[in-house]
């Protein structure tokens, strides 16, 4: 391995690894009650919209043109439609209603809990892989900009810790939620970081070689329209129930100013003739 990969990972590392500051940011603090849950929900749910529409699909758009990015970006949508057919529902059972709950006790109250909790680690489970998917470009794109020069990928390393400290918290929280573990919780949200590195050992020692740059921008592409199509089919429902519509819309509109001012400035950070 070269000296200019072992920059790269190195730099990579820095930005991958603030996911575990804003991990920690939620391990250290008692858990969050279903108000605030679903604000912290709505907030990730536009932190994924945001990276589908201006990031993915944008740059899907503009490299490979207006029609073969939305093909691949509904190709993606109309994919993981049909795989979350076979995804099973956290629904209760049919019988599990008030009825029951007099009958029961507390056992209706103890289904819904689980219910909860098995959607938000599900809504965990998709952010962390959508964030994972979205760091593997900017993997890339340290490893690029330190072959411009050391100061252009510390620069890019640095903006990129910054904006992946909310991307931990995005992740950590339903997490930490569903599971009651900390360990859990900063863990995943851990391993959502390290596809930044991965990102950097991809570009240097197989894309160049065996993927074509159209193919890259097009699957990435799909990779947005599926990070759509799930924040809308599971995050945002949960956001709705847990912190109300009103304050979950303007939670997603927070998240989504956040992460396009965040991409803004990434992009300000790469040379003229570079782009994430």
């Amino acid at each position: 391995m070269d000296s200019q990969v072992l920059v790269a990972l190195a730099l990579s590392l820095v930005g991958g690894l603030s996911t575990s500051i804003g991990a920690l940011f939620v391990v250290l603090n008692p858990t969050p009650n279903l108000k605030m849950l679903g604000l912290l929900q709505g907030f990730a749910a536009g932190l994924m919209l945001s990276i589908s529409f201006f990031d993915l699909a944008h740059n899907a758009i503009n490299s490979i043109g207006f029609l073969k990015g939305n093909i691949w970006f509904f190709a993606g949508v109309i994919f993981f439609a049909i795989v979350v057919n076979f995804i099973p529902e956290p629904t209760l059972a049919p019988g599990s209603d008030s009825k029951d709950k007099k009958r029961n006790g507390d056992d209706g109250g103890k289904d819904m809990m689980k219910k909860h909790r098995r959607q938000v680690l599900f809504s965990g489970i998709i952010t962390a892989v959508g964030i994972s998917l979205h760091n593997f470009p900017e993997g890339m794109a340290v490893f690029l900009g330190s072959i411009k020069g050391l100061r252009v990928g510390i620069n890019l390393a640095l903006a990129i810790a910054l904006h992946n400290i909310p991307e931990g918290v995005a992740v950590a929280l339903p997490v930490y939620f569903a599971t009651q573990s900390k360990w859990q919780a900063f863990k995943l949200a851990t391993l959502s970081g390290l596809a930044e590195p991965l990102g950097v050992i991809l570009v240097a020692y197989i894309f160049p070689s065996s993927l074509h740059p159209d193919i890259l921008e097009g699957l990435l592409g799909s990779v947005g329209g599926v990070m759509a199509f799930l924040t809308l089919h599971e995050m945002l429902p949960l956001a709705f129930d847990y912190a109300g519509q009103k304050q979950a819309v303007k939670a997603v509109f927070l998240g989504m100013a956040f992460m396009s001012a965040s991409l803004y400035f990434l992009e300000i950070s790469l040379p003229e003739e570079m782009s994430l």
